[in-house]
């Protein structure tokens, strides 16, 4: 019986620039780079490597950035 793959599971990373005041604290939580800064304002740089962890969501002391599974 052959193994079945696991399906990899996607991620929504929404970032509330109005919000954000650049500490990038969720740059430095996040565990897999995902995260950047561009200049004052926190960008995804590689969504694809997103496990889903939400320690940027979590974080986050102005609740600036939301992390959905897809």
């Amino acid at each position: 019986m052959a193994v079945a793959e696991k399906e990899k599971r996607t991620f929504r990373i929404d970032i509330y620039e109005n919000l954000c005041k650049g500490c990038s604290i969720c740059v430095d939580y996040c565990p897999t780079n995902v995260l950047a800064m561009d200049g004052n304002l926190v960008i995804v740089k590689d969504l694809d490597a997103c496990n889903g962890c939400q320690l940027c969501d979590n974080r986050c002391p102005d609740f600036a950035i939301q992390v959905f599974e897809e």
